[in-house]
């Protein structure tokens, strides 16, 4: 089962944050540094999406609606039936994290390699990503402001000001600019990925440097953290179970499923690091702490998934009679990270 490098350099990241924290001038350094990162990532997602690439995905518009109701509404109904864990398994703080985790948007890139690997519908997977991210973006906050306004998050006119500003308008202008700079960005697709990871690492960083002056990491026991994970799991478990089964239930085939089980229960740690950071203030270490856990549980467990489907007999049998047009499997999930 693999370990994602990059989680380790997130958990680097943290431990740099909790021995050496961001003070004074510079965590006022930190915090204008990390707001221009926040920035330059949404502006970079806007250049790579394709618009006629997500225009030809419409066709599949059942899938893409399959997917963003498993994302936004699904997911978060089961945070919310969360709840009734605190404080038995979960703190306050741990609870608006697992649902803040809810609400983020599914990933783009771990989904496609894991529905290539299993033989699925991988044109499908593109567009079902790239929707849900380009949707999260409206959506997230406003389901933040909605089930996490009373909770200690501060939503205000000023906030949403602040959402607009840093994710909305750098987005939009990456989408306007595309046409002139989005072949500079494919052929420096490598380069700049590591320029957005590099960003995110910031964002970490000076998310976890106003917890740990805050003192917000006294809140979380060993206790509640194994409580934690083991929600996390039964959240997982439920959303792969549903989409695969859900979407069996709704007459998809073999490969079209694939595409909604890994797109419809996955979320994005690359989307939600950011928006937490802008939506939770001092207390984003914690809110971001269940993505972070559940993001490296996905991967391994959907390694483990698509690796069996990619040796499913009915695979070659529906690929040949329906023509999905799915990709042939990889042996390895390269860069299923990140996003």
């Amino acid at each position: 089962m693999p370990i994602d490098p990059y989680i380790l350099l997130l958990l680097g990241t943290v431990g740099l944050a909790a021995l050496l924290p961001a003070r004074g001038a510079g965590a006022d350094v930190a915090s204008g540094a990390s707001t221009a990162a926040i920035a330059f990532l949404f502006f970079l997602y806007g250049a790579r999406l394709s618009t006629r690439e997500a225009m030809d995905g419409l066709r599949h518009w059942r899938l893409h609606v399959t997917v963003l109701a498993c994302t936004f509404v699904v997911f978060p109904l089961l945070g919310l039936a969360s709840r009734g864990l605190v404080p038995v398994f979960l703190t306050d703080p741990l609870y608006q994290g697992l649902l803040f985790l809810t609400l983020v948007p599914s990933t783009i890139q771990s989904s496609i390699a894991f529905t290539s690997i299993a033989r699925g519908n991988v044109p499908a997977a593109i567009c079902a990503g790239s929707f849900s991210s380009l949707v999260g973006i409206v959506v997230t906050p406003l389901l933040a402001a909605a089930l996490l306004g009373g909770d200690g998050v501060g939503f205000s006119a000023d906030s949403v000001v602040e959402i607009v500003l840093q994710l909305l308008v750098p987005f939009t202008a990456g989408q306007v600019l595309r046409r002139w700079i989005g072949g500079f960005v494919a052929r420096h697709k490598k380069v700049l990925g590591l320029v957005d990871r590099g960003s995110i690492l910031l964002v970490v960083y000076t998310a976890f440097s106003e917890g740990m002056i805050e003192g917000v990491w006294h809140q979380v026991s060993p206790a509640r953290m194994a409580g934690l994970l083991a929600v996390q799991a039964v959240l997982l478990a439920v959303m792969l179970l549903l989409t695969w089964y859900g979407a069996k239930a709704l007459g998809f085939g073999r490969a079209d499923r694939i595409a909604i089980q890994f797109a419809g229960s996955k979320k994005s740690l690359a989307a939600g690091l950011p928006m937490a950071s802008v939506l939770f203030g001092a207390q984003a270490s914690l809110a971001v702490l269940p993505l972070m856990l559940f993001h490296q549980m996905q991967l391994m467990v959907c390694a483990v998934i698509a690796k069996r489907r990619s040796h499913d007999p009915e695979a070659d049998a529906e690929e040949g009679a329906a023509g999905e047009g799915a990709a042939p499997p990889e042996r390895a999930a390269a860069g299923a990270g990140g996003r």
